[in-house]
């Protein structure tokens, strides 16, 4: 099978059926893949990939494929939901604090590891000065797919997951933009309008992102839509506007789609597991459908003499470029050597390097087709040896913390009429709200507990039923107390029955 450049036979209906029957066996297969991903510990990236190539011209599929600037496309796309993903699970309690070592990494790191890795590639490797700069801003940005996918996994410290969570929704800005610009014929701009460059559109895109994300949020608060499965679509909708919003303002269309998802994943909007799972899922469905393409664009017979020079770049990148730029940034900041050792290996790269390949290809760039591949061995090679040993080290680093209270599951449906919410809670494993009695979680005025749902069967439960581990709750709030009350619940679910005392906070704390 070939994918011709030239003239297009009509889609038939027939046509239509064996596309979607390709797909629908690639998602069945992918999704079995993550199963043995997880279980294996491979990286689910190299799986995909591994999905990509099979298919491919050196595989069983015998695909013909090298649109790079098709990929370029979907690939973008495929980043701005994983970015958005990313952003509603990203908690501002956990981020805020690493803001300006986040911020620091993705800019002053960034720089610092383009100009190592270059410099390793034209000295090292031989390459020109504007490939062996192609090649250190590709491979500066860490991922945002495989940051949110491995650190998730793993107990680290709310400072370490928080700042490695937004250097990687940061970071794809400057690197775009440097790429372009090492991309572009003629010469290159100097340092200082880069830098103002970077600076403009980081600026426009924070903007555009926290103002898009606060009135989507506002507006999914204040309204109630027909359906509970009009939420998520609403949610990403608006993150999609804010990547759109940034790109046309000339901003960062990365940093908008993220800080705007950000700002909703923080709003307690109604709904949210619901909205939380559809985004989990088009997020795996990005990344495979990303993944799989960009093992289709790779040609593996072309890569024998490109494994040696992608080796010795990851080298100097893993070992000396990105440890000097942890040390430089977050040293200021007084973090921990262990700390800042484990950062210095969680640089995990992805799809995104590859991706940021593609763009000196389809540019027309002298050796772009040498740089994808040096990026490509580069990012299979390195991301098989960080992702699995990153648990290992971080209990030799003792990085890893203990099991803590598992969060409540609480959705919200308003009631626009009533002027009132009601809460659907679900007590997880591990949720000290186990063996709390109903009176005893003490919430406000007007809120109440109305049904609770144990093993299939519902009952009005009396002040001293005592919930379990399992049970679901029915909570009608009025408008004025619904925050309080989640609040509470919450404290409750954290710290027991003496959670007001204890510290936790949350709602009233009267006898």
């Amino acid at each position: 099978m070939r994918v011709s450049q030239g003239r297009e036979r009509p889609l038939t209906v027939h046509h239509l059926n064996q596309l979607l029957l390709v797909c629908s066996l690639v998602l069945l297969v992918a999704v079995a893949a993550v199963r043995i991903s997880s279980r294996s510990g491979l990286p689910s990236l190299l799986v995909y990939l591994g999905i990509g190539i099979a298919m491919g011209q050196d595989g069983i599929g015998d695909i013909h494929f090298d649109n790079a600037e098709l990929t370029q496309v979907i690939g973008y796309a495929a980043l701005v939901v994983i970015l958005a993903e990313g952003g509603l699970g990203t908690k501002w309690k956990e981020i805020k604090p690493a803001l300006p070592a986040a911020t620091a990494l993705a800019l002053a790191g960034v720089a610092v590891s383009v100009g190592v890795t270059a410099t390793a590639a034209h000295y090292l490797i031989g390459l020109e000065w504007r490939q062996a700069l192609i090649i250190g801003a590709v491979v500066s940005s860490t991922d945002a797919a495989a940051v949110f996918s491995v650190l998730r996994r793993i107990p680290l410290p709310a400072r370490v997951t928080g700042t490695l969570e937004a250097e990687s929704g940061f970071n794809d800005a400057p690197v775009v933009i440097l790429v372009v610009a090492f991309s572009q014929a003629g010469p290159v701009e100097h340092w200082y309008v880069l830098l103002g460059e970077i600076t403009m559109e980081l600026a426009i895109g924070a903007a555009i992102g926290i103002a898009v994300g606060w009135l989507g949020s506002w507006g999914l608060r204040h309204v109630a839509l027909p359906a509970s499965g009009l939420y998520p679509i609403a949610v990403m909708a608006i993150a999609v506007t804010a990547y759109a919003a940034g790109a046309m303002a000339h901003g960062s269309g990365f940093l908008a789609v993220y800080l705007a998802s950000m700002v909703m994943g923080n709003a307690k909007l109604p709904h949210w597991p619901a909205t939380r799972g559809f985004a989990d899922g088009l997020g795996w469905i990005a990344q495979i459908g990303m993944f799989v393409l960009l093992g289709l664009l790779v040609t593996p017979h072309e890569l024998g003499d490109d494994v040696l020079p992608g080796l010795v770049i990851g080298l100097v990148l893993t070992m000396v470029a990105r440890p000097l730029s942890v040390f430089l940034c977050l040293t200021p900041f007084k973090v921990a050597w262990q700390e800042q050792t484990l950062m210095s290996w969680a640089g995990l790269r992805g799809a995104v390097p590859i991706i940021l390949a593609t763009i000196p290809m389809v540019n027309g760039v002298e050796g772009s087709r040498r740089i994808f591949n040096i990026v490509f061995v580069l990012v299979v090679v390195y991301t098989l040896v960080q992702g699995p040993t990153l648990p290992w080290l971080a209990r030799k680093l003792r990085l890893g913390e203990g099991p803590e209270a598992a969060d409540l599951g609480i959705e919200s449906a308003p009631l626009e009429r009533l002027r009132g919410h009601l809460l659907s809670v679900a007590i997880p494993e591990g949720s000290r709200m186990h063996g709390v009695e109903v009176n005893e979680l003490r919430l406000p005025a007007g809120a109440a507990v109305t049904l609770v749902v144990r093993d299939g069967k519902s009952f009005v439960p009396l002040p001293t039923t005592v919930l379990r581990r399992g049970d679901e709750l029915l909570v009608v709030a009025t408008d004025p107390v619904r925050d309080a009350a989640e609040q509470r619940l919450r404290a409750v679910g954290h710290g027991g029955k003496l959670a007001g005392w204890l510290g936790t906070g949350g709602g009233r704390d009267t006898g």
